[in-house]
């Protein structure tokens, strides 16, 4: 998926389809690094700075373990479903 900046906060993406959010985790603040899933708007997002406060509607599922700089100028991240 193609990566685009959103409030110099986050590289945004477009997944091919909604995902559920059935059994979702708890809502948490984003972190640096982190994978999350805005459910409103269907969209993935890698923050590369701190995030808002926690919110139900964005709902954080997994961590990259890199550096800020190397998020934010990430264009491109293919991501799989582990087996």
């Amino acid at each position: 998926m193609d990566l685009e900046d959103f409030h110099g906060t986050e590289r945004i993406a477009d997944p091919p389809r909604k995902l559920t959010t059935e059994n979702a985790p708890e809502p948490q603040a984003p972190k640096t690094g982190d994978l999350t899933y805005f459910a409103p708007w269907g969209n993935l997002a890698i923050f590369y700075k701190d995030g808002p406060s926690a919110s139900s509607d964005l709902l954080v599922l997994g961590h990259i373990d890199a550096d800020a700089d190397q998020l934010s100028g990430a264009d491109r991240i293919t991501i799989e479903a582990a087996p």
